[in-house]
């Protein structure tokens, strides 16, 4: 996880190189703990979040304190070692909206003990809808990242660029995602077809946290 990761003026977080941005869903509210400056280290905002082939990024309507986005690795790459999402899960409680929670790993300063930074958990409640669309994209795209994970760790799989590995199962997640959205007329939510921010050379090439004032 990084806290307040580099983002465009519009909003939209500056991607890696080779990342792909999948789709954004707003209208989500986003619950983490652990987050300096706050009651308790609890926090609670609205805002819209982005899915990529790596990550997801929550990006707030409006900053909370220092608090303008945060960044959730979807598995261990070469921009983030060993920083992701686990332990997620789909919940559809009755009294309350769909969600996804789950823990991700904080990202640790050079030169500090890992011991003095703990897991964060983190909540995202579909307020407004679009879970149909959001969840199987997720779930398809973690599963690929670890079964990507699992490959590299063996020695007799020659080691790849995890965002190259990535790249074909992303293509066609979101064109099925496009054909069901169109189908069925679900509440819009954006399918990046072709990449926002093409002509863009400010691709990001090492996963740091950077200051709120920096990040819009």
């Amino acid at each position: 996880m990084a806290l307040n990761p580099q983002l465009f003026p519009n909003g939209m977080p500056v991607p890696f190189v080779n990342e792909l941005f999948v789709l954004a869903r707003d209208g989500v509210e986003f619950e983490v703990d652990k987050i300096p400056g706050f009651n308790g280290g609890h926090l609670k905002t609205k805002g819209t979040i982005y899915l990529s082939n790596i990550r997801m990024v929550f990006v707030a309507n409006k900053p909370v304190g220092n608090f303008t986005a945060f960044d959730m690795p979807l598995g261990c790459t070469s921009y983030c070692t060993c920083l992701y999402v686990h332990g997620e899960k789909f919940n559809q409680p009755i009294f309350s909206c769909n969600n996804i929670s789950g823990h991700v790993e904080p990202v640790v300063p050079e030169n500090q003990n890992r011991a003095l930074y703990s897991t964060h958990s983190f909540k995202i409640l579909f307020k407004e809808g679009g879970c149909g669309t959001f969840v199987p994209l997720f779930f398809n795209l973690i599963s690929s990242v670890r079964q990507y994970n699992q490959h590299s760790n063996s020695a007799a799989e020659p080691r790849m660029d995890p965002l190259q590995a990535t790249q074909t199962p992303v293509d066609k997640m979101m064109r099925h995602a496009y054909v069901k959205n169109t189908l069925i007329q679900m509440i819009p939510t954006r399918i990046f077809l072709q990449q926002p921010t093409p002509e863009s050379q400010l691709r990001r090439r090492n996963y740091q946290s950077q200051p709120a004032e920096h990040s819009m």
